[in-house]
């Protein structure tokens, strides 16, 4: 029996630093062909899709993302796996909205049904959510941005709020509005357009319907076919990996992943853990070594965030880098792996490091000198974290 192959932790941090364009020598030119490396930047916070380029594009300004996100719009911000905000190129925006698109809408759908038949201001929660959704169709339909406040002003459909919480100190109101628009983007029916912020750190989206912002309609790919195309991308960016980090990240069912790969030319191969991952066939020649190279990277970086099992570059540091629900934070990287964090200082903007391990002199220089370029490139900007790592607690 011919054994299986098999991929060393020390590989897979070889082609983590050469294909999420860490590596010096291997720096994306551009933010399209960095978000096709990485299958797509993470958004929910604004700042990170800015911060994750400026960690791979020597000499990135911040107008190079908002030129392709809000004038040439060959990057586009879509609700996508995990539920979770994306930006993403064209062609994986329709592979994305394609597999996990329904299951996404669907669980909005469900989940604002749940809040609305607990509230006896909607008497019929069904008929509720499906009159706010051709609203907004048809207030969008003359091709015009508008936020969700301008659009909760000129449609009463949208109005109306849910009461939680009663009697608790962290009881309120909740706007339903907002969570229609999510269900509508999920399904790949209306896009975050320009963003009304004047900061590149902050984000306040306006609506467009997407075939008007896109300049045409987005291709159609069913559920089968769109986790097939994702899969396969995922792959090629972030193997070899376990059918649990397929699962995780993109926010499926076994089965979907299962089928997907069996119809995939895919080859399984050992992992140091024990685990078996998966690999593209024509994605089995070992990568070259690359040179220790030290970086910092943004909270819910893609990179960060782009395994289920992060122990081959992760280590004993979970509990100090990730929060309860999985989210990662500001991290120091050093050849490969995640060493400590980082935080800026409010009053002068420094960078300061927090390190999780002891490393050589020259680790310490290097990283001590990223930290020095990130402040000086932030300058008076401040973004704030909004998935603050626990190693945050307590530090003054």
């Amino acid at each position: 029996m011919t054994a299986r192959p098999a991929i060393s932790d020390a590989q897979r941090r070889a082609r983590l630093l050469r294909r999420h364009r860490l590596a010096p020598l291997h720096r994306a030119t551009d933010v399209t062909d960095l978000a096709d490396s990485l299958v797509g930047f993470h958004a929910t916070t604004p700042s990170t899709v800015y911060l994750s380029a400026w960690a791979r594009i020597d000499g990135f300004v911040p107008d190079a993302m908002d030129g392709a996100l809000y004038r040439d719009r060959s990057l586009v911000k879509q609700l996508a796996m995990r539920r979770t905000l994306f930006v993403v190129t064209r062609p994986v925006l329709a592979a994305a909205v394609g597999a996990v698109g329904p299951r996404v809408a669907a669980s909005e759908r469900t989940n604002m049904l749940r809040d609305l038949r607990r509230s006896p201001d909607f008497p019929d929660p069904e008929g509720w959510i499906d009159t706010a959704r051709a609203a907004v169709v048809e207030d969008l339909a003359d091709g015009a941005a508008r936020t969700s406040s301008q659009l909760r002003e000129r449609l009463p459909a949208l109005d109306g709020f849910v009461v939680h919480g009663v009697g608790k100190s962290w009881g309120g109101r909740a706007p339903m509005g907002p969570r229609v628009l999510n269900m509508l983007s999920a399904a790949g029916e209306i896009v975050r357009g320009p963003n009304t912020s004047e900061q590149w750190a902050l984000s306040r989206p306006s609506w467009v319907l997407m075939e008007h912002w896109l300049g045409e309609s987005l291709a159609q790919i069913g559920v089968e076919d769109g986790h097939r195309a994702m899969i396969e991308r995922w792959l090629r960016a972030f193997g070899p990996g376990t059918e649990t980090d397929l699962v995780w990240w993109l926010g499926s069912t076994k089965r979907a992943v299962r089928d997907a790969l069996a119809n995939l030319d895919v080859v399984e191969v050992d992992l140091d853990d024990g685990e078996t991952g998966y690999v593209l066939a024509d994605d089995l020649d070992p990568d070259d070594e690359v040179e220790p190279c030290g970086f910092l990277l943004p909270e819910l970086d893609p990179t960060t965030m782009g395994w289920k099992r992060r122990d081959f570059y992760l280590g004993a540091h979970a509990e100090r880098v990730f929060d309860s629900n999985g989210n990662g934070g500001q991290t120091v990287w050093w050849d490969g792996r995640i060493v400590g964090g980082w935080r800026q200082r409010g009053d002068d903007g420094v960078i300061d490091l927090h390190l999780l391990e002891p490393l050589p002199r020259a680790a310490r220089r290097a990283l001590d000198a990223e930290a020095q370029r990130l402040g000086a490139w932030l300058g008076e900007v401040r973004p704030k974290p909004g998935y603050p790592a626990p190693f945050m607690r307590g530090l003054r």
